[in-house]
């Protein structure tokens, strides 16, 4: 297998930027997700990697060796799309076997592999049927065999499970990680879809506007956000300007203790916290506020309440038992250990954006920034 390393890549479509300095590196049989919104470059990205498309800058290197001047079918990448591309007038295996058939692979070798890579993906004696004979999972489980028969030392799969219900999503999800773990091929793996990154991936690159705002560990997003983008497009919309002194936070709502302190630098900073993270509490401590709550949705699993710290609103995971109305009076707990720190940057601009990260890509979350 492979390693893949992007150096400062970047793609212009005349005075328009795709993919803007993009850098980072994908370990041999490491799963890589390239996460973000539509249109922050991630395809394009994918695209330049497989050598469909010239990069305007930059390199891309696979074990330490530049593949800008390799075409595409002599790169060992390759690609899986959205759409599975199958061809009507072959049958299930001719399809799975027609890269080897292309190699002049011996007809009755790709028989036997044809076969041995249909029971791989679950689709055992389908060697005879028709793509219009197949549900859409089974079709893009065909593409998947097609992709792998080749041994590439290099997997791209960009949103292969898009056009998918909820069910089929969860099921290919399973079927691609026990695949890319027991062949340990180097995969990127393209979504709009957090949720789908958080469970494939060993690490996930967010993408922006053509810019890498993150590139790390599932956990870390939610844990340690790189900055307020980071934070608000996996559903954290907590956020509190302070001043750093030491390992205490000056702010609106009064001090706050804060354990990871030697993290950060003094100075401005903005502190936050998940819905999640926040405990309620009929107890005095450290960083325990008083708060109004506002709205309380229920959410199956958990209440979404709204709450009024003074001047600044903040969202709570509270637990479905937990008896809470709009309009009273709660105290919340800050955890010190949780809290995390945020460069300044975003509140000095005025940002807005659109960023469909919901799980089937239906919700659209509205995200606002405002100059302070």
């Amino acid at each position: 297998m492979s390693s893949v390393r992007i150096i400062e890549l970047s793609k212009h479509f005349g005075s328009v930027a795709a993919v803007d300095q993009l850098s980072l590196e994908v370990q041999s049989g490491e799963l890589v997700a390239l996460l973000g919104p539509s249109g922050c470059g991630k395809t394009t990205t994918m695209r330049m990697i497989a050598g469909l498309l010239a990069p305007t800058h930059g390199d891309i290197r696979f074990d330490g060796r530049s593949v800008l001047h390799v075409p595409a079918e002599r790169r060992g990448a390759v690609m899986v799309f959205q759409k599975h591309l199958l061809f009507p007038h072959m049958n299930v295996g001719d399809n799975v076997g027609f890269g080897l058939k292309m190699r002049g692979v011996a007809q009755r070798e790709i028989a036997h592999r044809v076969s041995a890579m249909l029971e791989m993906v679950q689709l055992p004696g389908y060697e005879k049927r028709r793509a219009h004979e197949l549900s859409g999972g089974q079709q893009q489980r065909v593409a998947l065999a097609r992709a792998l028969i080749i041994e590439p030392t290099v997997l791209l799969l960009d949103e292969p499970l898009a056009n998918l219900d909820a069910n089929l999503r969860l099921e290919m999800r399973k079927l691609i990680r026990e695949l890319q773990q027991s062949l340990h091929i180097t995969t990127l793996f393209v979504t709009h879809d957090q949720e789908e990154a958080v469970m494939l991936a060993d690490r996930v690159a967010l993408l922006v506007d053509g810019h890498l705002q993150q590139f790390a560990a599932p956990r870390l997003f939610y844990e340690q956000p790189a900055n307020m983008t980071v934070a608000r497009f996996f559903r954290n919309e907590n956020f509190l300007p302070g001043e750093k002194v030491g390992s205490t936070i000056k702010t609106a709502i009064g001090p706050l203790s804060l354990t990871q302190a030697d993290r950060w630098p003094d100075g401005p900073t903005v502190v936050t916290l998940r819905p999640e993270q926040i405990v309620i509490t009929e107890a005095d401590g450290v960083n325990v506020v008083d708060a109004i709550v506002t709205q309380a949705l229920y959410m199956g699993t958990f209440q979404q309440l709204t709450v009024s710290l003074g001047n600044v609103v903040w969202r709570v995971h509270a637990p479905t038992d937990c008896c809470v109305q709009t309009g009273n009076a709660i105290r919340l707990h800050l955890s010190p250990t949780q809290l995390w720190c945020l460069p300044t940057a975003d509140l000095h601009k005025e940002a807005i954006q659109t960023f469909d990260c919901s799980p089937a890509g239906t919700e659209n979350v509205r995200i606002a920034t405002k100059a302070t």
